[in-house]
């Protein structure tokens, strides 16, 4: 799935939407979740909490999350928000960080 440009908390509620369905699609459990964040332009701490409880969720569903191009705004927003890559692997949601 891919994140929209705004990922503010003007947008979330239907970027909560778009990755609800995209968990809920029917896969194998171990099938990974790939969240492309390359256009991501508009992003806050609800960014930041969305996609840690999605993690979250989806580890329980034994799902794992992969982001790939983090946006160098998403980037940002994590480093403001006091998210580490340590935080990030705790919740088995690694990254790949080739940012635009």
């Amino acid at each position: 799935m891919r994140l929209p440009p705004d990922c503010s908390i003007a947008a979330i509620r239907s970027v909560c939407d778009l990755v609800r369905e995209a968990l809920g699609r029917e896969t194998r459990p171990d099938d990974r979740l790939e969240i492309d964040c390359s256009d991501v332009e508009r992003a806050d701490v609800t960014s930041v909490q969305l996609l840690l409880a999605t993690a979250k969720s989806a580890n329980l569903r034994g799902r794992p999350i992969v982001m790939t191009a983090i946006s160098k705004t998403l980037s940002s927003t994590f480093m403001r928000a006091g998210v580490t890559a340590d935080v990030m692997a705790a919740h088995t949601f690694p990254c790949d960080t080739d940012e635009r």
